[in-house]
């Protein structure tokens, strides 16, 4: 049976994943910031795209092979620890470099209101996105320790595994368009130059100081 009590408890525990600040919620918030709500969508989809990645390995017994090879789960964290860097360090570049960039990017249209910069190409964010969930080894160790205790011994497991995945999709997805959206509702504050190098220096910080914890954790 797909819809169950085990079906129910785990909704609740990933709602609860979901709308914890973490390296995704960093991650929208940045790129709504930079492009618009567009680009935090995008990345939206990006990220929750990778959901299907961890259910499908999950469900296929991989999960056994990461928790018996410490090597291997190591390989994991330490990939999933240094693209967070890298995604910081680029974001803290853009606080440095990026005083003069939105004047020159976003000339200001009839009613005083800053024009939207152009965002990045959809395959980016997507990319960008999809990596930052895949190598996050906070959702590796959800899905794959996690999510088979919400199986039962009788249900098709591949079956399940991602039907759990869709509801986790569904939640992630709702919850940073959500982001996304608020972020283009105050756009006209956050795209002044201040105001929007102090936010990718925050964000660049907070990515930076996730990869370097987690960096420390796969000691």
């Amino acid at each position: 049976m797909l819809f169950d009590a085990n079906t129910a408890a785990f909704a609740a525990v990933a709602l609860v994943l979901t709308i914890t600040p973490g390296n995704d919620t960093i991650l929208v918030l940045r790129n709504a910031i930079r492009g618009g709500s567009r680009d935090g969508m995008v990345t939206s989809f990006g990220i929750c795209a990778g959901l299907f990645v961890h259910a499908t390995l999950s469900a296929l017994g991989l999960s056994l092979i990461l928790m018996h090879s410490a090597e291997l789960f190591h390989i994991v964290k330490w990939a999933g620890a240094a693209y967070i860097v890298w995604l910081g360090v680029q974001a803290l570049r853009d606080a440095v470099r990026g005083a003069g960039k939105i004047e020159a990017a976003g000339a200001e249209n009839h009613d005083g209101a800053c024009a939207s910069r152009p965002g990045l190409s959809v395959r980016r964010r997507l990319l960008e996105g999809f990596l930052c969930n895949v190598l996050n080894p906070k959702v590796v160790i959800f899905y794959l320790a996690f999510l088979p205790q919400f199986i039962g011994p009788g249900d098709p497991v591949i079956a399940k595994s991602i039907l759990l995945a869709g509801i986790h999709w569904c939640m992630g997805l709702s919850w940073l368009v959500f982001i996304s959206w608020g972020v283009e509702l105050a756009r006209k504050q956050l795209t002044k130059s201040a105001v929007r190098r102090s936010l990718d220096a925050f964000c660049g910080v907070a990515l930076v100081g996730l990869g370097v914890r987690l960096a420390i954790d796969a000691e």
